[in-house]
């Protein structure tokens, strides 16, 4: 194979080239799709069997005709860490698992209806503010973690954790700028080995930098099934994902329509959009039934396939299948744990930026159009509830309280807005 060779979505290559492309994807999904569980105190090992099975489970519901590996989603990243913070893990991990099911549920709609009622409801100036409210709401997280020793301790904080966060985020800046070819997809990886190996030799000189602690490898067996937690269930949890999840389920949209533009196939009619976001919505059900963050298409992997041309969906389960078994190596998990906090902070300074900016990008690339005081309104108010941590909280019984808040108040109110103020903008004719 040379690298004007195209590897069809249907086609299997020769077993020499399939292990090695594959191994590709796995470099390209691991940094995110471990760094999701470890920001939410979910397990890493566990993020990698419900990724590798739930991409499967994808490529059964599709038919196995559209390449696309699902990771740890980071849109969820807010409503986990908030909700477990309220109600408990297991919550969380409930409420995610119903939000997968309304993604089939909504996949039925767009079926029999197509998606013209899901524009009207969620426009670009919902969505776009929206996704800059996920991103900048998880900006303290991200900075708490670069800088202070105890990130729910503002008295904590360290100039050596600052430094380690530093190192690490100008490590993945230059990777994603100045890489290329496949390593221009993997920076978030590059990025954690990099400040990894920073700490680790600083700390062999400096006492104040020998901050990872290897005890939980040494106690680790070889071979181990991942950490499972059971789901529960509360309806102001589901509720919030739920809110939550109308910005991700256009999200795939928009993934579905770029892997449609690199493949050369419109993924939209074939296998249909009702069934690749069905996919979505079982494998993050899945997901969430054994302790695993919610899934989403990556466009990491997307990246790998737009360089190497490569659309095999048998390259793609390949990667699925080695994630299962990197799951069951417990002495490997316990090695990802390990990873400081100011690592992680520091990659996520980066990656909430970028989800944010995605955000503003939605909204430049749509055209919407501020001088128009409909859209000035709509996503002012999103934005300073969303951040500002705007709450709807009262009691509907003694023993049930409904609390809204943040993303997805934020969410409510900009769906409402859209669907009260008058559009004085004449629709553009085709």
């Amino acid at each position: 194979m040379t690298n004007m060779d195209i590897i069809r979505p249907h086609e299997k290559p020769a077993l020499g080239q399939w292990i090695p492309l594959s191994f590709q994807h796995v470099f390209a999904m691991f940094g995110a799709t471990i760094l999701v569980p470890l920001l939410t105190g979910l397990n890493p090992s566990t993020a990698l069997f419900t990724a590798g099975t739930g991409t499967l489970l994808f490529i059964l519901c599709t038919g196995a005709k559209v390449p696309a590996f699902l990771g740890s989603s980071f849109s969820f990243i807010a409503p986990l860490i908030a909700v477990s913070a309220t109600y408990g893990l297991s919550y969380a991990l409930g409420a995610a698992m119903v939000t997968g099911l309304f993604y089939c549920l909504i996949a039925l709609i767009i079926r029999f209806t197509g998606i013209g009622w899901l524009d009207k409801v969620l426009p670009p100036v919902v969505i776009g503010s929206v996704i800059v409210v996920i991103g900048l709401y998880l900006a303290p997280t991200a900075m708490n973690m670069a800088s202070r020793i105890d990130p729910n301790n503002p008295d904590t904080y360290s100039l050596v954790y600052l430094s380690i966060a530093i190192v690490t985020l100008g490590i993945t800046i230059i990777a994603n700028v100045f890489m290329k070819g496949f390593f221009s997809a993997i920076p978030v990886l590059i990025g954690l080995i990099s400040g990894y190996l920073f700490t680790f030799i600083m700390g062999l000189f400096i006492p104040a930098y020998a901050i990872i602690d290897f005890s939980i490898v040494s106690n680790a067996a070889w071979i181990g099934f991942p950490k499972f937690h059971v789901p529960s269930f509360n309806i102001v949890p589901i509720l919030i994902f739920i809110i939550v999840s109308f910005a991700t389920i256009c999200e795939h949209l928009g993934d579905m329509l770029v892997t449609s533009k690199i493949v050369g196939q419109d993924f939209y009619k074939n296998p249909g959009l009702h069934r690749t976001l069905t996919g979505d919505g079982l494998a993050s059900a899945w997901a969430a039934l054994w302790g695993g963050p919610p899934n989403t298409t990556y466009s990491e992997n997307v990246g790998v396939m737009a360089i190497t041309r490569v659309y095999s969906v048998w390259v793609i389960g390949g990667a699925a299948v080695i994630a299962v078994f990197l799951s069951f190596f417990t002495k490997f998990g316990a090695i990802i744990q390990t990873i400081p906090s100011p690592v992680l902070g520091g990659v996520s300074i980066l990656l909430f930026g970028i989800i944010a900016s995605s955000g503003l990008r939605t909204i430049v690339e749509s055209g919407v159009d501020y001088k128009d005081k409909r859209n000035l309104i709509i996503t002012s108010v999103i934005l300073v509830i969303g951040i500002g941590g705007g709450k709807l909280a009262f009691n509907i019984t003694q023993d049930l309280h409904f609390e809204l808040a943040g993303i997805a108040l934020a969410t409510v109110v900009g769906i409402l807005l859209n669907l009260l103020i008058p559009n004085k903008t004449p629709a553009k004719q085709e």
